[in-house]
């Protein structure tokens, strides 16, 4: 695949270690010396596109002033045929090198050459990994930090895919424990208040409120009566628990569908409990001596395995705590399905159980890379309109869920908004994500992928169309504002593998913002129709290339690339 930063770095170690080799022969540098330093893109590119700082790495063992070899190395230097066509030594030692035609017309040709996959890699050597997010709670609608978590969830796996790991999305289903005893308490309260009266049946004051629980209780009335009153209140909750969650579950896939997201796996916690995982990771624990009993309550030394705190394992009514399930959930990632490596994405209140779980999983009986397990923990989400902060919805006054967002704002604008840096908090205008203008980030964006679909429509009516790399003369590219915009393009490999590393997929909204910005000043300053033959092709072709990388990474995003607006 095609990254010409990696081959023009490449290419300046080459030749560096070419003329240190031919100096040396010549006796001007002494030989047998370990070339280090490293290459990089210069923060001001006015003295040149590379700088390479061999020659102070070398300073030491040629007992030669840096300035001096690398004025010996300019001088062996041969760039013909090469991506450079100067270079020249600058302070007190950097051989800075600058960019020639072949460079700028190699990173064209090889973005047509790659299509669709610019910008993958093979950094991830097709390692194993497993991305879990959103994992919200089934008893009840996804909410706003649901809707940040499933876009950075699933961009990260996008980019992740992108540089070469073998990805596989997962949607942990709570549908065992407390939550899910509560939420039949719940249901069961709603339909007897249908049944004897809502002032006769008290609500539990730890229930779910919300209104999904009354249409869950309404539809049981609606269709069967009151036939479950003659059940034991057990059986009655196992059977409304039995038709809400399957429901609330498919809504939830209907929600995440709508919001361009399909989880490769949805993993139920009560398959943990049915298999007897849970109660063999607290055996495994006991008889490794990690644990000690409480108040009736086993507990987790997790202080000894350099936590802040201990941690409850199973409580004095014998029933296993998340934590017990989340250990054994884990080692089924690890050492039942093979993944090599596992990444949790996480809210912010979550931050200090990530530190606590990761002590745990470095137990050496627990099964687990500990150094293979991550976490992405994202910061809250605040949301406003017209600068005050919402928290219901316009159309049902309630607390303001996905589906309710996703109706009020376009997935485009939730997708690109909510892929934010994960590490800050986001406050998301409503109003700017609606607007249509280019202080909307998402529409300035698409505006420019739609504007050179523009130009290529109205040329082709002109008997103009796109023409191969091959077939025009890209060396007519030297205004700045072109050379500025085909830099921009060779960096998107680069960002690539940088949201991979940190796991940040927030680089590519970056990256796609500068590179708009990058093609209006370009489009602005450098004229198309109408130029000579030789320059409008080129520039066309420029045009088309940065079209398509726009949609390569908004495809990343999970956001369209409209052709107009």
């Amino acid at each position: 695949m095609t990254n010409m930063i990696e081959a023009a770095k490449s290419s300046v170690a080459a030749l560096i270690e070419s003329a240190y080799k031919k100096a040396a022969e010549a006796g001007d540098l002494p030989g047998g010396i370990e070339l280090k330093g490293a290459v990089e893109i210069p923060k001001d590119t006015q003295n040149g596109d590379y700088a390479a700082s061999t020659a102070m790495a070398m300073a030491r063992d040629a007992h030669m002033a840096p300035k001096k070899i690398a004025e010996t190395i300019v001088e062996n230097l041969d760039l013909a045929g090469s991506y450079f066509k100067s270079a020249e030594v600058a302070g007190p030692g950097f051989i800075n090198f600058r960019l020639g035609d072949k460079w700028y017309s190699d990173v064209i040709a090889g973005i047509e050459a790659d299509g669709r996959d610019y910008g993958s890699a093979d950094v991830g050597k097709g390692e194993k990994v497993m991305v879990e997010f959103v994992s919200a709670n089934p008893t009840g609608p996804m909410t706003i930090g649901n809707a940040r978590g499933g876009v950075l969830g699933d961009t990260l796996a996008a980019v992740l895919s992108k540089a070469g790991y073998d990805v596989s999305r997962e949607f942990y289903v709570n549908d065992a424990g407390n939550q899910v005893d509560l939420f039949g308490k719940s249901i069961e309260a709603r339909y007897l208040q249908l049944c004897y009266g809502e002032d006769k049946i008290e609500f539990p004051d730890d229930g779910y409120h919300g209104d999904d629980i009354r249409a869950l209780a309404k539809e049981l009335y609606d269709a069967d009566g009151e036939k479950y009153l003659g059940m034991s209140p057990e059986d009655r909750r196992e059977a409304f628990v039995n038709y809400g969650l399957p429901k609330n579950i498919a809504a939830m896939k209907r929600d995440l569908a709508r919001y361009r997201i399909n989880f490769d796996t949805w993993f139920l916690e009560s398959s943990l409990h049915k298999s007897g995982a849970v109660k063999e990771v607290v055996d495994t624990l006991a008889a490794n001596g990690l644990t000690y009993e409480k108040d009736g309550a086993i507990w987790l030394k997790n202080t000894d395995l350099g936590a802040d705190k201990d941690e409850v394992l199973r409580r004095a009514n014998g029933f296993y705590t998340y934590y017990a399930v989340d250990i054994a959930y884990h080692i089924n990632k690890f050492a039942v399905r093979g993944f090599d490596r596992v990444i949790d994405v996480w809210g912010a209140d979550h931050h200090g159980h990530a530190i606590r779980f990761k002590a745990t999983c470095s137990a050496p009986c627990i099964p687990i890379n500990a150094d293979k397990l991550d976490f992405l923990i994202m910061q809250m989400v605040r949301l406003l309109r017209d600068g005050e902060t919402v928290k219901v919805s316009k159309r049902t006054g309630k607390a303001l869920s996905l589906a309710d967002l996703l109706d009020e704002i376009s997935v485009d604008a939730c997708r690109f908004f909510f892929n934010a840096k994960p590490d800050t908090h986001l406050e998301f205008d409503l109003g700017l994500a609606v607007r249509q203008d280019s202080e909307n980030p998402v529409y300035y964006v698409q505006y420019a992928h739609a504007r050179i679909c523009s130009l290529i429509a109205a040329l082709r009516e002109d008997g103009k169309s796109v023409p191969g790399a091959k077939d025009v003369d890209l060396s007519v590219l030297t205004n700045e504002a072109e050379i500025e915009l085909i830099k921009a393009l060779s960096l998107y490999p680069e960002e690539i593998k940088l949201a991979a590393r940190d796991y940040d997929p927030s680089r590519i909204n970056r990256y796609v913002i500068d590179l708009a910005a990058r093609f209006h000043h370009f489009y602005n300053a450098c004229r198309i129709r109408g130029e000579e033959d030789k320059v409008l092709y080129a520039r066309l072709k420029l045009a088309d290339t940065t079209r398509a990388v726009i949609a390569n990474a908004l495809d990343i995003i999970g956001v369209s690339a409209p052709e107009k607006m």
